[in-house]
């Protein structure tokens, strides 16, 4: 049976399909949504604590590491790094807020450039992983979660963003 504008009602099996794809690609979107907000969740902790003690908790480990003193021995420099460290975290913030406005936008009207515009955060996260993270296993393991988790979430998205003409999206 044909629709009115001359294409082929799709079969029950296709509508099926078609069905399961657009949940698990929800399920991917909220996915990546959750990790956005891991980012933003991440850089505001780091303001709290950057105001509370000078130095977000998850980079004692690497400070103490680095050199080879704790964070309470080191008042002479204390400043100058917890500016850093709150410049640091500004800029988190806002790359964290850029990503959830192209996942809620861009991305969910499946434009192809914001998914290749997604796989930006990667370098942040292999950098977190290769700095902070090699320093500090504790923060090694989250870097990794996020690290693998975004190119599987995006990955999850090939046949939404690059369908060929004539095959359903999601």
């Amino acid at each position: 049976m044909s629709l009115p504008d001359g294409r082929e009602r799709p079969d029950a099996a296709a509508r099926l399909i078609g069905m399961r794809t657009s949940r698990i690609l929800t399920a991917a979107w909220i996915g990546l949504l959750l990790l956005a907000g891991l980012y933003l969740f991440g850089a505001a902790n780091d303001l709290l604590a950057d105001a509370r003690t000078g130095l977000p908790t998850d980079h004692t480990g690497t400070f103490t590491a680095v050199t080879g003193t704790t964070w309470s021995r080191t008042a002479p420099t204390a400043g100058y790094i917890t500016l850093l460290e709150r410049g640091y975290a500004l800029h988190e913030l806002v790359f964290a807020l850029l990503f959830v406005v192209l996942l809620a936008v861009p991305f969910r009207r499946r434009n192809r450039w914001a998914w290749y515009a997604c796989w930006t955060p990667t370098i942040a996260n292999l950098g977190y992983a290769l700095t902070f993270g090699a320093h500090d296993p504790a923060v090694g393991y989250r870097a990794l979660v996020a690290l693998i988790a975004l190119p599987v979430l995006l990955l999850m998205h090939v046949p939404a963003f690059f369908a060929r003409p004539g095959q359903p999206r999601g």
